[in-house]
């Protein structure tokens, strides 16, 4: 006889165990669902950083074999391999929904797709989060990507743009989308604004190292700051997917380069991020494709002016010249020339990183969050609730 449940139970199934913005999001989800007296079991293909801290927050942790969508599955060979991975992996996903009995599933990323199918098939109410925003990838990419999000029950998308992407696949998606904008902690410790100090003037970078992310545009905007006559220095805080390991070695070797040359600190991931941000003067967010910006507003929360390229999710977080400066997205001269204007004019950069922070605190706290997360949660439990009684 099977013992009866003493709580309600969230299964999430996450693509990695790595840490960086939809995994730090995710954790909020635990801690979240754990205060409110939910048993959640976090499913991931692999070990690492995230594992201490998903137990930490009260988070049960299995490490099912499973496959992750990747950009390298475009191509004929490694979508046929994709394909063989799924087959292969579909019992080990029927094992691990019946053992944990879940009351709702919730797909981390579309990068799942098969587990909203597979949760979906099983009679599970299933919500599916989607931290991207794919907008300029042909009809076919954006089909394939957000296609299986009919399978969920319901959607959290993280940004206007967001919303954008996955209707623009598939209309009636949009009646079950929740946008739900992150909730992003707040620096440990007291918050103080810039110390100018001698030397060099200190400015960073956060995120991925990715050709998306603009961590290039970051080098060639202090190459062109550094070339104008001004003593800069960049710190590079991030590691890239595997498979990406060329453009690690594009960067190191850009870096290298008479204008850069001694000038660039590769601090690979670092968490906290805060002691980072305490010592730049402004923080870099060139990103490409930003659904949302995790880093954008760490930086505002820290009271640091953010220089962001003019896309995306960074509209949301980014009001150009009260809570940041917005320059055209991947354009280095342009975030150069607004770098220098916050270098040059310390009171204006006071003010907007201050209005930031202030902003930041009222849009994107984690209480905030929180609160929208388990009412999403408790209504998706309720849906499959009301679903099984008309069997």
């Amino acid at each position: 006889m099977t013992a009866a449940k003493t709580a309600h139970t969230l299964l999430i199934a996450n693509p990695s165990s790595d840490v960086y913005g939809s995994d730090l999001q995710m954790l909020e989800t635990v801690t979240a669902m754990t205060e409110a007296g939910w048993r959640v079991v976090v499913s991931t293909p692999d070990d690492g950083p995230l594992i201490d801290l998903l137990t930490g927050r009260g988070a049960e942790v299995i490490r099912p074999r499973y496959p992750v969508l990747r950009r390298e599955n475009a191509s004929v060979r490694g979508m046929a391999r994709l394909i063989a991975d799924i087959m292969r992996s579909l019992p080990v996903l029927y094992r691990t929904i019946r053992q944990v009995d879940p009351d709702v599933v919730l797909v981390n990323t579309v990068t799942l797709p098969w587990w909203l199918l597979g949760s979906r098939l099983m009679g599970r109410p299933t919500v599916g989060y989607v931290h991207e925003a794919e907008l300029g990838d042909s009809r076919p990419v954006k089909l394939a990507l957000n296609g299986p999000l009919v399978f969920a029950h319901r959607l959290i998308v993280i940004s206007p743009s967001s919303l954008q992407a996955v209707t623009e696949t598939v209309k009636r998606l949009g009646e079950r989308s929740r946008m739900i904008f992150n909730g992003v902690p707040e620096p440990t410790g007291a918050v103080e604004g810039v110390t100018r100090r001698e030397g060099p003037r200190r400015i960073a970078i956060v995120g991925r190292l990715s050709p998306r992310k603009g961590t290039d545009v970051a080098l060639d905007t202090v190459g062109l700051l550094r070339a104008g006559g001004r003593d800069v220095v960049l710190e590079v805080c991030g590691t890239a997917f595997a498979g990406y390991e060329w453009f690690t070695e594009q960067l190191h070797e850009r870096a290298t380069r008479p204008d850069l040359a001694g000038a660039v600190t590769f601090s690979g991931y670092v968490n906290p991020v805060w002691p980072v941000l305490a010592e730049a003067e402004v923080v870099l967010a060139p990103s490409l494709r930003e659904p949302f910006g995790n880093a954008v507003v760490e930086a505002q929360l820290a009271q640091r002016p953010v220089v962001a390229a003019a896309e995306m999710g960074h509209l949301v977080s980014v009001q150009d010249g009260e809570t940041g400066l917005l320059v055209p997205a991947g354009d280095a001269a342009a975030a150069a020339a607004a770098v220098a204007r916050l270098l040059d004019d310390p009171a204006e950069a006071d003010r907007i990183a201050a209005t930031a922070r202030r902003r930041a605190l009222e849009r994107f706290s984690v209480e905030r969050y929180r609160a929208e997360v388990v009412e999403l949660m408790t209504e998706v439990r309720s849906l499959g609730r009301r679903r099984r009684r008309r069997r």
